[in-house]
């Protein structure tokens, strides 16, 4: 038991030894803080005012020159704010007056718009009555030039020779009798007023002759001889030639336009005719049928299913071509 008590001895005195080092560091350390915290206090403590000598600044004045001091800095502060603020405001001016000029602008541009479009609306209005004036205009010139023509006939396919161009009025008259020689015996006037070739100077590069133009002096004698041609095919001198009606170009022109359903409807037994100034007209089924346009035709074909298919102009084109 005795040996057990002094050897616990030293082991106590180790701990002690060691619980005084760490009393002295720990008071140590906080003796040093504290030191330390003092130099602070006295370093940011008042000084001595320059203005009283060597006598010690208040609490009160230290605290008024950081007041002044603060002021300054915010005011200086205020016063860099209150001009950016101003220039934006400015800034927000300047463009809310430019936003005000764009919206009169584009105002005034939707004012012009609509007066155009108004305008553009009275042109339209009045460049189809000016279509509708011309269109009417042309029409009743062309009546009255094929009006003008009606004592005309014209003769298609007389050969280009010299002795023929030179007495149009005598072939003419051979003509007449060797084909339709009973209006001789009728005692008809065949008399002509002029005949002429059409156009008056000669194509070189063509290889067909001239149109030639028969002024007949009695609209009846020209009729009898457009009937009896309508029946039969004229010859001269054993040639064939086709004697029409004298039309007007444009007439003319609309009736060609009209020349590839014909031929179809001839093929087809439709008997097939073009009336004045260029209608067709057609005997189906037991009727007879008047169409003024090609449309009107096409859409009439279409209906019918012996026809259908059959007046396909677009495709007629393209294999002659």
């Amino acid at each position: 038991m005795a040996n057990s008590t002094e050897a616990q001895k030293p082991q106590n005195t180790k701990k002690n030894k060691k619980k005084r080092a760490t009393l002295d560091t720990f008071y140590g350390a906080k003796i040093q803080n504290t030191e330390q915290i003092e130099d602070d206090i006295q370093e940011n403590s008042p000084k001595p005012s320059k203005g009283n000598g060597n006598s010690p600044q208040t609490y009160e004045e230290f605290e008024s020159e950081m007041t002044k001091k603060m002021e300054a800095f915010w005011e200086e502060k205020l016063e860099i704010m209150q001009k950016k603020f101003t220039h934006l405001q400015n800034r927000y001016d300047e463009t809310e007056k430019e936003n005000q000029a764009l919206k009169a602008r584009i105002r005034q541009l939707e004012d012009n718009d609509r007066v155009k479009e108004q305008e553009l609306i009275k042109q339209s209005q009045n460049t189809k009555k000016l279509q509708e004036n011309i269109k009417y205009l042309t029409d009743k010139m062309t009546d009255l030039e094929n009006r003008g023509r009606r004592d005309n006939l014209r003769i298609i396919g007389l050969p280009e020779k010299p002795e023929i161009n030179t007495k149009l009025d005598m072939v003419i008259q051979d003509i007449i009798k060797e084909n339709c020689p009973e209006i001789l015996e009728q005692g008809g006037n065949t008399a002509t007023d002029r005949a002429h070739r059409t156009p008056s100077t000669l194509n070189p590069q063509k290889t067909t002759p001239r149109n030639v133009i028969a002024k007949f002096q009695s609209y009846q004698t020209k009729e009898k001889i457009l009937q009896e041609a309508r029946k039969r095919q004229f010859r001269y001198k054993g040639m064939p030639i086709r004697v029409t009606q004298d039309l007007a170009g444009s007439t003319l022109n609309n009736r060609k336009a009209w020349n590839m359903i014909f031929r179809k409807a001839r093929e087809l037994g439709l008997q097939p005719r073009i009336s004045y100034p260029a209608k067709l007209t057609i005997y189906f089924q037991g009727k007879v049928w008047a169409f003024n346009k090609i449309e009107d035709f096409q859409l009439f074909a279409k209906k019918r299913p012996e026809l259908c298919g059959k007046f396909d102009t677009e495709n007629q084109r393209a294999r002659n071509t």
